[in-house]
């Protein structure tokens, strides 16, 4: 009997081995891999030409996390051309990934979407009803690259998006590490931009499509950085004296920092000078904003503007 039962034993395991391997096969052959970043030369001529400028005002989707916030949407708002419109759907250190998969277990979405332009991200991709779309990845950049499938799911956003409004204009936010990061908050983002939001996720994000459309950058990091070093060369403007007058805690920005990003969102998407723009605006809960001050607020503006029109991949006209 215990010859018997061994045989069948046997038997079983060399059915069934083969089948494993087979569907274990399958799965790993039905996973799209990653492709090569798009090579240098293709990725600058496909922002070789800028993007077109609007005609009116737009209505805008943020899919983001804390970076974007409640108040710098509302502050673009007030920048903007009366009738620009948004919605967004945020959360704590939200990866893109989160947002494409309505099943994963999404950090701070409860407590981060109480408020009345919130609405859900891929319902609001399938309407069709948005001018422009702006994504940003979380931050650690290289451990969201490395866990999050970033390109991948970049793209599948941006497709999502397309596939419903072949018209719409998508926009990947660049943002920034803790002040405090080691490797130092300036030596990354003059790095980081090209080798990670660039390279590692843009530039391969791309190359998903046989024939890639342009999806535009808003740098808001290389923002940060240009203004930090104008301030400190300075020695203060106004009632900034250093990077840190930007900031919360160690990334978060606070007022200051918020108006400075809702500049740079301003500047790529209305591809327009925020020069001359107003500097007392109101929070997203209506109270006042703290004020820059005219001297801080147009060194803003300038930088903004000097940075958005070196940087070809903003689709603003270059200088």
């Amino acid at each position: 009997m215990s010859l018997v039962i061994i045989m069948l034993k046997r038997l079983s395991l060399f059915l069934v081995a083969p089948l494993v391997f087979l569907l274990g096969g399958m799965a790993i052959f039905s996973r799209v891999a990653t492709p090569e970043p798009l090579a240098v030369e293709a990725f600058d001529a496909l922002y070789a030409d800028p993007a077109e400028v609007p005609s009116g005002p737009l209505n805008v989707l943020h899919l983001g996390h804390s970076l974007v916030g409640h108040d710098m949407p509302q502050m673009l708002a007030q920048l903007a051309q009366s009738g620009h419109s948004y919605n967004s759907q945020l959360g704590w250190g939200t990866p893109l990934k989160d947002h494409w998969d309505e099943n994963a277990p999404r950090n701070g979405f409860a407590d981060s979407n109480t408020h009345p332009q919130y609405r859900d991200g891929l319902n609001a991709l399938s309407s069709g009803e948005y001018d422009a779309v702006i994504l940003t990845e979380a931050v650690e950049i290289r451990d969201s690259i490395k866990y999050q499938d970033s390109a991948e799911m970049l793209h599948n956003l941006a497709d999502k998006a397309r596939s419903h409004n072949p018209n719409v204009a998508v926009y990947f936010y660049e943002t920034w590490h803790h002040l405090n990061d080691p490797e130092g908050w300036l030596e990354r983002l003059d790095r980081d931009l090209g080798l990670y939001w660039e390279g590692e996720i843009l530039r391969r994000a791309l190359n998903y499509e046989a024939t890639p459309q342009p999806i535009y950058m808003i740098p808001g990091g290389q923002v940060m950085a240009r203004f930090a070093r104008a301030v400190e060369a300075r020695g203060g403007v106004g009632p900034i004296n250093n990077r840190q007058d930007l900031f919360l805690d160690q990334i978060h920005f606070n007022d200051y920092g918020a108006y400075l990003i809702a500049l740079t969102h301003y500047a790529v998407l209305y591809k327009t000078s925020p020069v001359g723009l107003p500097h007392a605006l109101l929070k997203a809960d209506g109270t006042p904003a703290a004020d820059p001050g005219p001297e801080a607020a147009r060194l803003m503006q300038e930088t903004v503007w000097e940075v958005v029109t070196g940087y070809p991949k903003t689709g603003v006209p270059q200088n």
